[in-house]
């Protein structure tokens, strides 16, 4: 922990109480931006080789494997604080947030492609890729990770453990102690 206890030691008091208050978010985000890679960049591999017919098809797939890595992300570091569930139901319970959080992300995908036809030969090649980047990848993933931020703390990860009341101990006094807080695995 030297590593963190060295940071936390020159982050300003303000910028460390925020991280402190908001480690959660941070890591739910954190765990997110890497889905976000993980399925912008096998919705892309997928649509442009054996997938270019079926937009949907390869995104539901991408969505599908970053799915599972989201989880035990999720699960082994961004809510670890939380738990309060037997790890078949917590599993079983993620995987229907994140399924209910698919379709929310593809319905944004869908309208664009079948409803706008937003597809070639109606456009170009690059409106077609633009419209499915800015409706997949940034539209759809900001509704659905809305969505699951609100569904993972309320039914699957419900229970949170006790923390350190950052105002009442402090945060110099005992850098370390509150940057565990921040980074606890």
């Amino acid at each position: 922990m030297f590593l963190v206890e060295a940071v936390a030691a020159r982050v300003p008091n303000r910028m460390l109480s925020f991280f402190v208050r908001n480690a959660e978010l941070l890591k739910f985000l954190t765990v997110g931006a890497i889905a976000f890679v993980t399925t912008t960049v096998l919705f892309f591999g997928l649509k442009w080789t054996v997938l270019h017919e079926k937009p949907v098809t390869a995104n539901v797939i991408a969505v599908l494997l970053a799915t599972v890595v989201s989880y035990v992300l999720n699960r082994e570091w961004a809510f670890t604080a939380r738990g309060g569930r037997q790890r078949r139901h917590e599993a079983a319970l993620f995987f229907l947030v994140a399924g209910i959080g698919m379709a929310i992300n593809q319905l944004p995908l869908a309208i664009s492609s079948y409803l706008f036809g937003l597809r070639t030969p109606n456009v170009s090649l690059l409106v077609e890729n633009i419209a499915d980047f800015i409706s997949a990848s940034i539209i759809g993933t900001l509704l659905a990770t809305v969505f699951r931020w609100w569904a993972m703390r309320k039914f699957v990860f419900p229970d949170q453990m006790p923390e350190i009341d950052v105002a009442r101990d402090g945060l110099r006094e005992d850098t370390g102690r509150s940057a565990r807080v921040l980074f606890r695995k």
